[in-house]
């Protein structure tokens, strides 16, 4: 009897536990959550890291007071090309304070199209008259709307609509939104970091060369453009030249592009080494408008050292077969080179980009003399850029013999002809791609091996005259 009695105590006890239970997960199921925004104005400091992949990576940070529990946050006055995937908020104040439950990004935007799709079967009012305000049922918005006023149906817009709110689910910019859970009662400062797409920088140089072609100076300025959708104000600024490894991705957003005004300012970049790349850090902060390009000044060096070269270039099918015909005129490409190095007012590492060329004229005026890509180029190295092809100074060529000497073996015998039609002595760089292994029997020059598969002469041709060049090589291929 004494168990039966305690049994059912036991039994009581669970029913009031389960029911309790059931109350208390009933009241937090019908509990609200609360839901906070924040926008631009919450800003404390943002950062944006720029790379030249079509890539930044931005850190915003605001302050924020969050309620004690789970909050409803949404993030508004982001990029509209971020990778969502790559999205990550933490708190600065206490990093165990905050916990991401979920996490979303809205980029269902608010558009006419979109707002009348949202009113399809459902009433609207527009304005009959300046005072009188009709009714009206958006019955489609299939390439057009349909309406039903009365016991009609019309595919003409009867005059101004007039809806009564907006959807829910619609909002006027892309917004990330995050289902937190705070445990600080303290005012809160969060950072949330992401990636976007739809911003990066390149370089651009200006090279001015002084009369005489040995001296120049170099201004390099960092070109930056936002179609990221978003505006980074006031921002600190690092731009990371290198060859950054990244996941291709196919949706790509495109805008179009509008240029502002660039930036009059001396050099203003800190660089230094990072992993395998450089990063250049801007030394004040700056703001990057949304569709902007903007140019801040890399570098400025003056009095560096400039080696001008005429070059000469063949090709490797003139060695594989016999030619019966002359190759005349051939193009001598003109070279300007600079050492990238401390001795000549340089020395730090140059990001890739563009390099233009300037020169003043007799009158004083300064004139584009052409443009050329450089890669990423170290402290140290060689820095070589295309001007064009010269005018005055030709050349041609003639394959005087060709044999095959044995089942692998050739010999070609070569007479290069160089023309120098200025008012001064110019040195022309001739660089023979010989392929195979190969050995110069003869020559009329000295030259060098630069390469395995590579001759070097250096031929002086007087002003207004011509210089031969004669060589007969042996090739086993």
């Amino acid at each position: 009897m004494k168990a039966k009695k305690t049994s059912v105590i036991f039994v009581a006890i669970i029913i009031f536990i389960i029911t309790v239970g059931a109350l208390a997960s009933a009241s937090e199921a019908g509990k609200k959550i609360e839901s906070l925004s924040t926008s631009r104005e919450d800003q404390k400091r943002i950062a944006l890291t720029i790379y030249n992949t079509n890539l930044g990576l931005v850190k915003d940070q605001r302050e924020l007071q969050l309620p004690i529990g789970t909050v409803e946050l949404k993030f508004m006055d982001v990029a509209s090309q971020i990778i969502p995937a790559s999205v990550y908020i933490k708190s600065l104040v206490k990093s165990d304070s905050l916990q991401v439950l979920e996490q979303n990004y809205e980029y269902d935007l608010l558009n006419p199209q979109k707002l009348m799709d949202k009113y399809v079967g459902k009433e609207v009012k527009f304005y009959a008259t300046p005072e009188v305000l009709g009714t009206a049922t958006l019955l489609s918005n299939n390439n057009g709307p349909i309406f039903k006023i009365g016991d009609n149906i019309t595919t003409r817009q009867p005059g101004e609509l007039i809806f009564p709110g907006i959807p829910e689910n619609l909002i006027s910019k892309p917004t990330l939104v995050w289902l937190l859970e705070n445990t600080l009662s303290s005012l809160q400062e969060v950072e949330a970091s992401y990636l976007t797409k739809g911003i990066s920088w390149r370089a651009d140089y200006v090279l001015t060369l002084n009369d005489k072609d040995d001296k120049a100076d170099l201004a390099g300025w960092v070109t930056i453009d936002n179609k990221s959708g978003a505006t980074y104000k006031d921002a600190s600024i690092k731009i990371v030249a290198g060859d950054v490894n990244t996941v291709e991705d196919h949706d790509v957003i495109k805008q179009t592009k509008h240029f502002s005004e660039a930036l009059t300012a001396k050099a203003q970049f800190k660089e230094e080494g990072f992993v395998e790349y450089h990063i250049y850090t801007l030394q004040r902060s700056a703001t990057v408008k949304d569709n902007q390009t903007k140019q801040i000044s890399l570098i400025n060096a003056g009095n560096i050292k400039v080696k001008k070269e005429f070059i000469f270039y063949g090709a490797q099918n003139y060695y594989r077969s016999h030619h019966t015909e002359n190759i005349s005129n051939q193009k001598v490409g003109v070279y300007v080179e600079v050492v990238n190095r401390k001795e000549d007012n340089l020395g730090m590492p140059l990001p890739k980009g563009t390099i233009r060329v300037y020169k003043k004229d007799s009158d004083g005026s300064l004139q584009f003399a052409g443009e050329d890509s450089i890669d990423h180029t170290p402290k140290d190295e060689k820095v070589r850029v295309k001007l064009g092809d010269a005018f005055d100074v030709l050349g041609t060529r003639t394959q005087t013999d060709w044999q095959k000497m044995a089942n692998d073996t050739y010999e070609a015998e070569f007479e290069i002809s160089l023309r120098n039609h200025k008012e001064e002595d110019v040195v022309v760089k001739v660089i023979e791609p010989i392929p195979g292994d190969w050995k110069i029997l003869s020559s009329s020059h000295d030259y060098k091996k630069t390469e395995a598969f590579a001759a070097e002469f250096s031929i002086p041709v007087p002003k207004d005259n011509e210089t031969k060049l004669t060589y007969r090589v042996r090739m086993r291929f």
